[in-house]
């Protein structure tokens, strides 16, 4: 066994398909066939079940190709980490972010990462915190932005800032003209919420529960940007993180009266990681980010 059958192994498994998993391998599709039946003999087990139609991975078969994964990680591990101690701030850099977080402070972030640290190639992501999880628990991410707490014994984390929650409402919505949202105020109101998967929608589900108000059952959006717009159609009211916040005629952000609810962002990344200098260089840079998203006023 070796690691080129490793690879083998694994685009089998990924593909379903001899033929696909040969020309993803650039060999012949009998000699990736040998291949394999030499590696089940080897091991005296059968990885794959074969049929004219499919190729499917055998209870067992799943178990070793998992454990290839991880072998073949565990190579990429030691390739990055011998680059890392040649330069510590180059090289590919996998890095996420949840979609309300992301779509506010990339447009920032971006261009102070490329001129703070030229030699890193960034490799973004967006996507809803458990697959930023899973991306992290199997090696697919260096590291990703989350709130938090994070309660995961394989990652490290540092807060970096607090975005607080504002009351989003149509100009003409009788709460529209006070300076600020008393918790009493919402008591009875139904807002309108993200759908299932975004952490953004538990954060709000609980402020919901402090303050006596209610979800809209009718609706449910999949962005901030359609909850902002449906507000401004006249559609209910919802609650927005500050980054989020832009200008938009015939919408008012009203903050809530102390103590305001709010989520804590912060830099998740792997214990086993070797990219501590680097991951300290991007937390200054994301901190200073959204300082800068956040500073536009309220209208």
């Amino acid at each position: 066994m070796n690691l080129r059958d490793l690879h083998y192994l694994i685009a089998v498994a990924d593909l379903r398909s001899f033929v696909q998993a040969a020309d993803r391998c650039c060999i012949s599709q009998p000699t990736l066939s040998t291949q394999i039946k030499k590696l089940e003999d080897e091991l005296g087990i059968q990885i794959f079940e074969r049929t004219n139609k499919k190729v499917l991975p055998t209870e067992l078969g799943e178990q070793v190709v998992a454990s290839a994964r991880r072998i073949l990680k565990e190579q990429d591990n030691i390739k990055e980490l011998a680059a890392t101690a040649q330069d510590p701030l180059a090289g590919n850099l996998r890095f996420g972010a949840f979609p309300t977080l992301a779509t506010y402070l990339f447009p920032q972030l971006v261009p102070m990462i490329k001129k703070d640290l030229p030699r890193i190639r960034l490799i973004l992501v967006e996507e809803k915190t458990e697959q930023l999880l899973q991306q992290l628990r199997s090696g697919q991410m260096d590291c990703a932005l989350l709130a938090l707490p994070i309660y995961e014994d394989f990652l490290e984390s540092q807060a970096l800032f607090d975005d607080e929650f504002l009351l989003v409402v149509a100009d003409g919505h009788p709460l529209a003209s006070k300076p600020q949202v008393e918790h009493g105020d919402l008591n009875g109101e139904h807002l309108l919420l993200l759908d299932e998967g975004h952490c953004l929608r538990g954060h709000a589900l609980q402020i919901c529960q402090t303050v006596g108000a209610e979800e809209e059952q009718d609706v449910r959006a999949t962005s901030l940007e359609t909850l902002r717009q449906m507000v401004h159609a006249g559609t209910g009211i919802t609650l927005m993180p500050r980054i989020a916040v832009r200008d938009e005629p015939g919408v008012r952000y009203l903050p809530f009266a102390a103590p305001a609810p709010s989520r804590t962002i912060g830099l998740v990344w792997r214990k086993t990681s070797a990219r501590g200098e680097l991951i300290r260089q991007l937390s200054r840079l994301i901190s200073d980010a959204a300082k800068n998203s956040m500073e536009p006023g309220l209208r």
